[in-house]
This record gives structure tokens, C-alpha cells and sequence, in this order.
């Protein structure tokens, strides 16, 4: 394969993955069974970064269809994906600064592990979490989510704004976002993937840049306060 980029879910570090830190390999299932011919691949990649090296583990089921060969060899070939598993790491969470609320951290974790065994799952906890990031960050407390996000709307940035209204206009997600955050809502995986990247885009907008801003502030008054000393 080519090379391509690719970001290590462990380290967070942006890399390039060639040939030479993978492996991909196969197994045929054969036998006869209710379901047919089948194939699983397996992925593993291997973070080039060197204070990493940390490995990722991909499984894909296939459907396969005979393509000829002898007794001695039989040749199949790859048909369509079925079923696809992140063996490791188990879901495709970003890990988060400790300041960043646990309850909030742990909704948003608990939400990328089901996404794809239960999409409906995953957004009611992405809901939840969106609840808990507007009511901890901005201090907004309503009965309802729509209500509690309509509050905040002449405060945050345009672009920021523009992305929480994009997502909770999308199918089902904005025809319950009216309801209570705990009722199930029917979404696909895509849908509760979007939700996902919105809390993902929201505690780095809010928690994690705040307080880089205030590190780098509170940087500059220290040497301020240094030189000062050193005056005296």
C-alpha cells in the first residue's frame, strides 16, 4: 500500500504510515455453515513514533466467493465488508487533560466504545454530555437540551455556533432535541458519529483552549514577576 496519514489514537502524534509499519493478513473460513464463505482480515499498525510504538489491532469480516483452484489449493476472493471490529484500542476515544470534567469525559468514552454496536446508545450519551459540557462551562441550567443550547448561542463564536446548529438539524438528532436527554433516539452510525466530533470540537474549543490561554498568560506574568525580582 502507499503511504498515508494517519493519527495514533494512544499518543495523538500525526504520522505517516508505510509498509513497513504494518501488517495485514487472512483467514478463510471454509467450512460449511449457514452464512457462506467468509473471510476475516486483520490490520495491525504500529505508531512510528518512537516514544510510542504503540499498536493498533483492526479485524474485517468479508463475505467470499470461490474463484477456482484444485483440491490441494483453493483459491477464494474477497466480496463484501460485514462486520468490521477496533480490536485495539477498543474504541476510537481521544484522550483528554485532567482538568476536563470526569463525568464529561467518561459519557464521551462510554459513547465512541458503542457507537457501532448501538448508535442510539451512543447519541443519548452524547446528548447527555453535551448537557453536562453547557450547563459546567457556561454555567446554563434549563429543562431542556434545545433550550440550554439557544442560551449560549450570542455567546460563543460564530464557527462554533454554526457547527452545534449543523449537527442538531440532522435527521433524527434534531427531532428529538426537544425531548429529554435520556430518551432513546433512532440514529445511524453516521449521525452518532457527528454528535462525537461535536463534543470532541467542544472541549477542545472550550476547556482545552482556555487553559492553554492561561497557561501561556499566566507564563508571561511569571517572567514578569521574575524580572522584577531580579531588579530589586
Amino acid at each position: 500500500m502507499s503511504n498515508h496519514g494517519w493519527t495514533c489514537p494512544f499518543c495523538n502524534r500525526i504520522a505517516t504510515i508505510t509498509n513497513s509499519d504494518m501488517h495485514t493478513d487472512f483467514v478463510d473460513l471454509m467450512i460449511d455453515n449457514a452464512h457462506g464463505n467468509k473471510r476475516v482480515i486483520i490490520t495491525f499498525i504500529v505508531c512510528p513514533n518512537p516514544e510510542c510504538k504503540e499498536f493498533i489491532l483492526i479485524a474485517k469480516l468479508y463475505n467470499s466467493e470461490f474463484a477456482g483452484g484444485s483440491s490441494a489449493y483453493t483459491r477464494y476472493e474477497t466480496r463484501e465488508l460485514t462486520n468490521e471490529w477496533e480490536l485495539i484500542p477498543s474504541s476510537q476515544s481521544k484522550v483528554f487533560p485532567e482538568y476536563v470534567p470526569q463525568a464529561i469525559v467518561k459519557d464521551y468514552e462510554e459513547a465512541c466504545l458503542i457507537k457501532e454496536l448501538s448508535p442510539k446508545a451512543s447519541a443519548t450519551l452524547s446528548r447527555r454530555c453535551l448537557q453536562g459540557i453547557i450547563r459546567d462551562f457556561w454555567g446554563i441550567k434549563k429543562n431542556r437540551l434545545v433550550d440550554e443550547i439557544e442560551a449560549i448561542k450570542d455567546k460563543v463564536d460564530t464557527l462554533t455556533w454554526d457547527a452545534i446548529d449543523a449537527v442538531r438539524k440532522i435527521g433524527n438528532i434534531g427531532a428529538h432535541m426537544e425531548k429529554d436527554i435520556n430518551v432513546i433516539i433512532d440514529v445511524d452510525p453516521k449521525e452518532a458519529s457527528l454528535l462525537i466530533e461535536l463534543i470532541e470540537l467542544l472541549i477542545k474549543d472550550w476547556y482545552i483552549t482556555k487553559h492553554e490561554r492561561q497557561q501561556r498568560l499566566q507564563n508571561i506574568i511569571d517572567v514578569k514577576d521574575s524580572k522584577e525580582q531580579m531588579k530589586k
